[in-house]
């Protein structure tokens, strides 16, 4: 009579287990999954930080260009690391027309006039920007022309409105002629951080590129689409 009872047991038993691994093995899913959202939502959270930039009423002084010359500080040219945009494309494909018509109501003047502006301003044949830690790729007109490149100190403008401005200035030490000898970062931060978008000056004269104040060729990062750039510029 014991017998069948063992048999019984052990089969009984053995269902108990099998229904504990079952729990066990829903509840490491379910964990799996947890964690996999938990790290999505954290990627999607980094991504959108970096696009995205919720300014301090400091960090709103120093882009509108009011600072004090022991804020401003060097930089390495791996803070505009990474593969940029022009934006000039989507000013003449209409993109950026809401744009134009928001800063013609701030500044109180037509959304024409304010285009015009940003025509002379973002125009250039400099289509992207690749940069690493020591060299730039230029596609220009669908050509690529790279250099390397060595910091070459910045200098604070004074523009006629009492604001300032800071150049971060590389010149090229090697690598193709085409690509120019001298380039100008302007991105209204003045110490060392990773750039959001920039406006460049390009060129093989330093003092006169540093003169240059109506074309200021503006980049942002290649992978936002040309909605997502409209929508930053209207952020600030």
């Amino acid at each position: 009579m014991k017998k069948p009872f063992i048999i019984s047991s052990a089969i009984t038993l053995s269902v108990l287990l099998s229904g504990c691994n079952q729990d066990k093995e829903k509840e490491e899913t379910k964990k799996t999954q947890t964690e996999q959202h938990e790290h999505k939502k954290e990627e999607n959270s980094t991504h959108d930080h970096g696009h995205g930039h919720h300014m301090s009423d400091a960090d709103k002084k120093v882009y509108e260009g009011y600072f004090d010359d022991s804020e401003v500080k060097d930089r390495k040219l791996t803070d505009w690391e990474g593969s940029w945009q022009s934006v000039y494309p989507f000013l003449k494909d209409g993109t950026l027309d809401e744009v134009f018509e928001h800063k013609a109501e701030d500044q109180k003047k037509t959304a024409e006039e304010v285009k015009s502006y940003y025509t002379t301003g973002y125009k250039t044949d400099v289509s992207h920007i690749k940069i690493g830690e020591k060299e730039i790729t230029f596609t220009q007109n669908g050509e690529k022309h790279k250099g390397e490149y060595e910091y070459d100190d910045k200098e604070i403008l004074t523009y006629e409105k009492g604001n300032r401005g800071v150049r971060y200035i590389f010149k090229r030490v090697s690598g193709d002629d085409k690509a120019p000898k001298f380039i100008q970062f302007s991105d209204h931060i003045i110490a060392p951080e990773r750039a959001l978008h920039f406006h460049i000056y390009m060129g093989d004269d330093r003092a006169e590129l540093l003169k240059e104040l109506e074309n200021w060729p503006t980049y942002y990062p290649d992978d936002l689409s040309a909605n997502d750039v409209k929508e930053e510029m209207l952020a600030h």
